[in-house]
């Protein structure tokens, strides 16, 4: 008998959370009965260390999501292999959002080698919503860097924190 998936990752850097996440994070709710938003330690994305610290994207993103009303969600660091990850908290499936080809190349390759560590581990793919395909986490800091307005892109919390960051 096939083991129904009550318990998924909606894994990630968050740095910031933007509302294309956060939509992410809505749909997945909507799917399973348990999320749990697991928030990547990232030392060393794209050669640079984050913007803001572990601990403040968890808060970012615990407080937007409340903010929004989205309820059932645990919102966790954590450092290391998602696979094992996964395996501690109890996921049986990572689900993340595809905004554009460059995305699915990515995101295959790690489902990919997901699989290869964890088989029982599944991906689901979720497509963006149509006002989220261009949005990202660098493109509001690089907005909100020179000091634009990036409150369409990002909840309250997270405008009041780049203000103080920049």
């Amino acid at each position: 008998m096939q083991q129904v998936i009550e318990h998924v990752l909606v894994p990630g850097t968050f740095d910031p959370i933007t509302y294309g996440h956060i939509d992410v994070v809505r749909r997945a709710r909507r799917m399973c009965p348990t999320v749990t938003v697991a928030v990547a330690e990232s030392l060393g994305k794209n050669g640079v260390g984050t913007t803001f610290s572990l601990e403040e994207r968890v808060d970012l993103a615990r407080d937007a999501l409340a903010a929004e009303g989205i309820d059932g969600v645990d919102v966790l660091p954590f450092t290391g292999l998602l696979v094992d990850f996964a395996r501690e908290v109890g996921a049986g499936a990572v689900v993340k959002g595809l905004r554009a080809m460059t995305d699915f190349e990515y995101e295959l390759q790690q489902a990919d080698l997901n699989y290869r560590l964890d088989p029982e581990l599944e991906s689901i793919f979720v497509m963006s919503s149509p006002q989220y395909g261009y949005l990202s986490s660098s493109v509001v800091r690089q907005i909100a860097s020179f000091g634009g307005d990036v409150s369409e892109f990002v909840p309250p919390n997270v405008v009041a924190a780049l203000k103080g960051r920049f």
